[in-house]
């Protein structure tokens, strides 16, 4: 065992290492000398033992406040009895107090040292003098200290008036000097100050949890979450624990289930909890060699590693790790939740009577009751007897808008069992659950609750394996199960008309009658597949065929509800990774649709879907697409596939550009009529087509021109190009986005029959969103330059091209694939891979470089990953053959690994 870790060798060994006499030159330097060397012995050592039992921190946290308590000791030895001695007539009574977390003799590797120097009835020049010469050896160790030198009277002073300092000293632990400083600092707080005021710290431990969780992101599966701060993390305990010594005077959790507050089983439940979260806390500060309580992206990975977690068929080991951690979060909240509503019920201010009478509700059917606002069970046991009150608890919650009494939360956890095969096939539960989803217009609130009590996957057991399931990757900000609580959330707001404004096609939809049952049982389920290695959009399909059927819905319903669940990516796929000015691309989406009712019931399911990704990811661009995708179907699904031709759109095309530029004269509109090729008719807008015809108008051989203007229906700038065409012409303009950092997220580009390029790109800032207007100036002459050749592109982005360190666990495997069959006239070239900055400049040179014409790009970012689409013809104006498919993959892929090499350097 380790000095610092054995009280009873620490100070002989230590006195022995000293030199004699009271000079501070000689036994500063000594001190920290020795106290440096076994702190790094007992530093190895509890690293080693941790090693051990690396999800279980108990004894972990514990050895590092005992080393943390004899340097403590053996520091105060040298300032008081050596440096500083008392003088025997006139001895002073001072004492050094752990606050804060250490005061509970819990710390992490990194934790700060908070001290109290407690003084006897005032602080004299001898103990500011053992203060300053303990602190200066502290920080001579390179100890985070944080400390304070009062008197007992300045301590319940302080306290009475902050809520913080009450907190630390409520906390206090005596570890060395006249520890009856420590007993009598105690007793006088607890008579002088918390035996009157429960309620009042009750209150503000609680309105201060409340505003940390909202600072936090107000979710408990924030994909990065603080394992301190954040929702079910160890500050969550804390304030348990905090609050049962404040009105109980206990010293360990502990001791809260002889009192009644706990259960045995919930008390297991708060230590296995806490173990785990200060195992995760320990691994994160030992990873970064500092106070760390983040668990980011780049650290996820490591912390799996150190506790022993391996991957799955399907599933990363970081992303089972997670899964563990959340469900511990959610333990946490479970335990914090009860104790605290049930104290609050007790302790806390109630509202007035009057009041309470005016906001009389629903009365509550047999077995249930209104307690204190709260809906509690009269009859425990008649309760039982009927295992379809568990359902129907949460339908009345809803019904009458009370929230569920701790108590009834407890018999509800503890009973999960009776959630049988039987309940599971019986018509009145689906009735029950059904109803939950559709007659009381916020379904949300409950399905949390009971898929944070564990009803949700005891009644559906299929959805169980979803709960706490975390992506590891950028694009999805939430576990799968609190995504698909998002998304049905989405659609009530929906449904409420709160959204009407920003989903306009969505709530018409819904407004138009489509069938309610199938679209919020479609949310329920649709990604109820994910985490194993068969694609979860066909294992979902094939498990609603069996749960849709338990719920009360229809064969016909059933599937439509599969077929849902099966193509649910489908939309958002062919709107954001393929050209939707093709009419193949309408075509086809078409037969797939087969009718209007499953289109809008997709369009639905799509919208809510990305929605419930997480803030920042549903945007103008993504809806327009959506919203241009569902118009074209509808029109083919209506008129007819074969209305879908491209000579039509041409002559309409050129009919409204006629219309827009009638002021122009006949000769000149002849012209610009003239000069464009079919596709380029099919691909733009008449307002992007009448900004081209003004760029080309008496356009130089050497002259670039361009315009920029932003575009806040596509939440995008729109770039239009107009210069003389040459071969690159593509990846020269890519690069010169690139460099003033643009992310393309659509592309066009076209050769006029008198030779000149017409392109056009939508770029996003990297917020995703259009630039300031004021930056455009700077860009435009950014662009210009590179296009000269002032700047070279491909050097330029060599330093800009870089992953960062948050992004550098993602692991995402280049495809490269080909579609001869998506376009009439184009082979449709996919690349999915990792995003980086410089990434279209280098995939659109490799084609160049092949000689291959690109005429549109669509790219689509999901999170760290991208998928960039290109249509392509050879140089003849042909579809890629087989042999110059198999070269083109090779240099992609090339391409890409290059690049990679480069960002990671």
């Amino acid at each position: 065992m380790p000095l610092l870790l054995a009280p009873e060798r620490l100070l002989p060994a230590f006195e022995a290492a000293l030199p004699p006499g009271a000079d501070p030159k000689e036994l500063r330097p000594a001190a920290v000398r020795f106290l440096r060397e076994a702190r790094d012995q007992a530093t190895k050592w509890i690293e080693a033992d941790f090693a051990g039992h690396p999800r279980n921190a108990h004894d972990t946290v514990a050895h590092y406040a005992q080393m943390t308590d004899g340097i403590v000791r053996a520091l105060y030895h040298v300032a008081a009895g050596r440096l500083h001695p008392a003088e025997a007539r006139h001895p002073e009574a001072i004492a050094v107090l752990a606050v804060g977390g250490y005061g509970r003799a819990e710390m992490a590797p990194h934790s700060d040292v908070d001290l109290l120097f407690l003084a006897g009835r005032k602080i004299t020049p001898r103990v500011e003098s053992v203060v300053e010469a303990m602190l200066y050896m502290l920080w001579d160790l390179k100890l985070k200290v944080g400390h304070a030198t009062r008197t007992v009277e300045e301590c319940v002073h302080l306290a009475k008036d902050d809520v913080t300092i009450r907190t630390a000293l409520l906390e206090q632990r005596g570890i060395t000097g006249d520890l009856e400083l420590s007993r009598h600092l105690a007793e006088t707080m607890r008579h002088d100050l918390f035996r009157h005021t429960g309620p009042e710290f009750i209150e503000a431990k609680l309105a201060e949890r409340a505003e940390r969780h909202k600072r936090q992101g107000g979710q408990r599966y924030v994909l990065e979450p603080n394992v301190k701060e954040g929702k079910g993390g160890l500050r969550d305990l804390q304030t348990l624990y905090w609050i049962a010594k404040y009105i109980h005077g206990v010293n360990r959790a502990a001791d809260l289930v002889p009192l009644g507050v706990f259960t045995a089983d919930e008390y297991r439940q708060f230590r296995e909890a806490e173990d785990y979260l200060w195992a995760v806390r320990c691994h994160m500060h030992l990873i970064a060699r500092r106070a760390s309580d983040q668990l980011t992206f780049d650290m996820q990975p490591e912390v799996a590693k150190r506790m022993g977690y391996q991957g799955t068929a399907g599933r990363r080991g970081v992303e089972v790790f997670m899964q563990d951690y959340f469900r511990h979060a959610t333990r946490v909240g479970d335990v914090t939740r009860i104790f605290l509503t049930s104290l609050e019920a007790q302790h806390v201010k109630h509202a007035p009577v009057l009041k309470r009478f005016l906001r009389r509700r629903k009365p509550l059917m047999a077995p249930f009751i209104d307690d204190n606002n709260r809906i509690n069970i009269s009859d425990r046991k008649a309760f039982l007897a009927d295992p379809l009150n568990m359902l129907r608890i949460f339908s009345e919650a809803l019904r009458t808008g009370l929230l569920l009494h701790p108590d009834a939360m407890r018999v509800i956890a503890a009973n999960l069992a009776l959630f049988d095969e039987g309940v599971r096939a019986n018509k009145e539960a689906a009735r029950i659950f059904l109803d939950m989803l559709l007659k009381y217009g916020n379904p949300e609130r409950l399905l949390r609750r009971m898929n944070e009590l564990g009803v949700l996957a005891a009644y559906i057991p299929e959805f169980e394996p979803i709960v706490a399931m975390m992506q590891f990757n950028m694009y999805h900000s939430y576990t799968v199960d609190e995504h698909t609580l998002q998304v049905v959330s989405t659609l009530a707001q929906i449904e409420r008309g709160e959204l009407a404004e920003d989903l306009p096609l969505v709530s018409k939809i819904m407004q138009s009658g489509v069938n309610r049952r199938v679209i919020y049982v479609a949310l329920l389920l649709h990604d109820i597949g994910k985490g194993r290695p068969e694609d979860h959009s066909i294992l979902g399909a094939q498990i609603s065929r069996k749960v849709a059927p338990r719920l009360g819905l229809t064969a016909e319903e059933t599937e439509t509800v599969e077929w849902l669940i099966r193509n649910h990516l489908l939309m958002s796929d062919v709107a954001q990774k393929r050209d939707l000015s093709d009419p193949a691309t309408i075509r086809e989406f078409a037969k797939q649709m087969k009718s209007r009712r499953r289109l809008d019931l997709l369009t639905v399911l799509t919208v809510c879907d990305i929605r419930g990704v997480g803030p920042g990811v549903w945007n103008n661009w993504k809806a327009s697409l959506l919203r241009k995708l569902h118009a074209e179907t509808a029109h083919a699904l209506e008129h007819g596939v074969e209305e879908l031709n491209r000579e039509q759109r041409t002559d309409e095309a050129k009919k409204a550009l006629r219309e827009a530029l009638r002021d122009w004269d006949p000769k000149d509109l002849r012209a610009e009529i003239g000069r464009h090729y079919p596709p380029y008719w099919q691909g733009l807008s008449t307002e992007t087509q009448e900004i081209f015809a003004r760029l080309l108008r008496s356009l130089g051989d050497d002259e670039i021109r361009i315009d920029l203007h932003p575009d806040a229906d596509h939440d995008a700038t729109r770039v239009a190009f107009a210069l003389a065409d040459h071969p690159g012409i593509f990846s020269r303009l890519a690069g010169a986005l690139a460099l003033v950092g643009a992310n393309v997220v659509d592309a066009r580009t076209y050769t006029s029959k008198d030779g000149y390029a017409t392109a056009v790109f939508w770029v996003q800032d990297a917020e995703g969103h259009p630039f300031d207007a004021d930056r455009l100036p700077r860009l435009s002459k950014m662009i210009e330059r590179t296009l000269k050749g002032e700047i070279v592109a491909r050097d330029a982005l060599k330093d800009r091209d870089k992953v960062k360190k948050r992004e550098s666990q993602f692991r995402f495997p280049t495809h490269v694939t080909f579609d001869g069959d998506g376009s009439d006239i184009y082979t449709i070239v996919e690349v999915d891979t990792r995003d980086r900055p410089g990434l279209l400049y280098d995939l659109t040179r490799a084609l160049a470089s092949s000689n291959i014409y690109i005429a549109s790009a669509v790219i689509a970012t999901y999170g760290a990953q991208v998928v960039d689409t290109f249509y392509v013809k050879d140089m003849f104006g042909l579809k890629l053959s087989r042999s110059r498919e198999e070269a083109l993959e090779r240099r992609l892929c090339e391409a890409i690994a290059r690049g990679a090499e480069r960002a990671n350097a």
